[in-house]
């Protein structure tokens, strides 16, 4: 990510952070090869780059990947782990060669948002009232 808080475009400004963990669908340490690790960051950087996410962080394990992503609010979650799963499957059992047929990843995954503080959000909405009146005085003032 650029450094940026929150990103823009045209008709939206968002910020959709998730925290993504998924496993091979053949446990043990299938990842655990220096070569697959870094075929599956390159090919993860490349899906990201391709489909206009931004990978905030990552760390492939022996076991699992973990993926700190952040994901413009027109694709759902599921559509994201679709096409990371899919596409970096295929793609590195083409590459290496060690994978027997079938897809790499198992079917399931876990996800958590990674958005503002709650209590910040909590305080912002319930002091909702007190914004507007400080907005309606800036207004207020501008024309007076």
């Amino acid at each position: 990510m650029n450094g940026r808080l929150y990103h823009e475009e045209s008709h939206s400004t968002w910020k959709c952070d998730y925290h993504i963990v998924w496993c091979p669908k053949y446990r043990g340490e299938v990842l655990k090869d220096r070569y697959i690790k870094l075929e599956l960051k390159r090919i993860l950087k490349a899906i990201a780059k391709w489909k206009g996410f931004y990978i905030l962080a990552w760390h492939i394990g022996d076991e699992h990947i973990h993926l700190y992503i952040s994901v413009p609010p027109k694709h759902s979650v599921a559509y994201v782990m679709a096409v990371m799963k899919g596409k970096s499957s295929t793609w590195i059992k083409k590459k290496t060669k060690k994978f027997p047929q079938g897809t790499l990843w198992q079917r399931g995954y876990f996800v958590s948002t990674t958005g503002a503080n709650e209590h910040t959000i909590r305080n912002y909405v319930n002091n909702q009232s007190h914004h507007q009146v400080e907005l309606e005085q800036k207004r207020f003032s501008i024309f007076h």
